[in-house]
């Protein structure tokens, strides 16, 4: 399946020169947490990507809690793990889908083409019995040369306009149901949601810690157009890029991820917001 790769192919192709791996493992709420288990355990040859330091830039008063990172600083972290425009780059979180769909979008953002998700996770891979270690693989530098794709990402102004029924597109909320009505919200300050906003929670992209199939991810979607404006949002643009992917794997190639998410829309004062009556 396009963007995704499978355990047993990685099994035969981790030692690849032609292949990076990289460990995207992470805890909201436990900023240690992924590295600690980088350290302790991972996939042979694995680097490891961090979500606050390497897969998200610097908070300021507009942006999200997780901007995108500054595309040079980012640039240099894939060269000094020897990835090259051609490198096949596998990412991994530990199963949840939505660390490691952060980094494979933002390699797509970067023109990356041969950018895929582990399906299953580190815990996948561990469960099979295949090898795991703690040994720290460092690379000799490579270059890496953007083409950025500003196409793929959506700005507040986009968002603003189809909000606000100044132009067509489709907005989606990929957060949980009871974010999405506004029946509480435990992290960004005003609860509720972008008006006109659907909601399709991130985690039906994914089952029992798997991608769906792509017949499941067409079904999930098929109340969709295929030619329609496509926005996604989540909290702060990371488990939104689960239901990018299950779009995109669905044929909805035009789908955008509003990297800033609900956290930037609600840093605008003059922006509203609409909850559950």
């Amino acid at each position: 399946m396009e963007n995704i790769k499978e355990i047993q192919w990685l099994s035969s192709n981790y030692l690849s020169e032609e292949v990076r791996i990289i460990d995207c493992r992470y805890k909201l709420g436990e900023p240690h947490y992924g590295k600690a288990l980088f350290q302790e355990a991972h996939i042979p040859g694995a680097v490891y990507f961090d979500l606050e330091d390497d897969l998200s830039g610097e908070i300021e008063v507009h942006g999200g809690r997780h901007p995108l990172p500054d595309i040079d600083d980012f640039v240099l972290k894939l060269q000094k793990a020897g990835i090259t425009n051609s490198t096949k780059v596998i990412a991994y979180d530990s199963g949840e889908g939505a660390f490691a769909a952060r980094c494979w979008w933002m390699l797509k953002y970067l023109g990356h083409e041969e950018a895929f998700i582990l399906n299953g996770g580190f815990e996948a891979w561990k469960n099979e019995g295949f090898e795991v270690t703690s040994q720290i693989t460092e690379y000799p530098a490579e270059k890496y040369h953007p083409v950025l794709q500003p196409d793929i990402a959506a700005s507040v102004e986009d968002v603003r306009e189809i909000a606000a029924g100044e132009s067509e597109g489709l907005l989606i909320d990929s957060r949980a149901r009871d974010r999405y009505l506004g029946r509480y919200e435990p992290i960004d300050k005003v609860a509720g949601h972008i008006p006109g906003a659907v909601n399709y929670e991130w985690t039906d992209s994914l089952k029992n810690g798997s991608f769906l199939s792509k017949d499941d991810h067409e079904k999930r979607w098929s109340d969709i157009e295929k030619d329609e404006t496509v926005i996604v949002y989540c909290g702060s643009g990371v488990t939104a890029a689960a239901n990018i992917l299950s779009l995109w794997t669905a044929g909805y190639r035009n789908a955008k991820l509003y990297t800033g998410s609900y956290s930037d829309w609600v840093s605008y004062k003059e922006h509203s917001v609409e909850k559950e009556k």
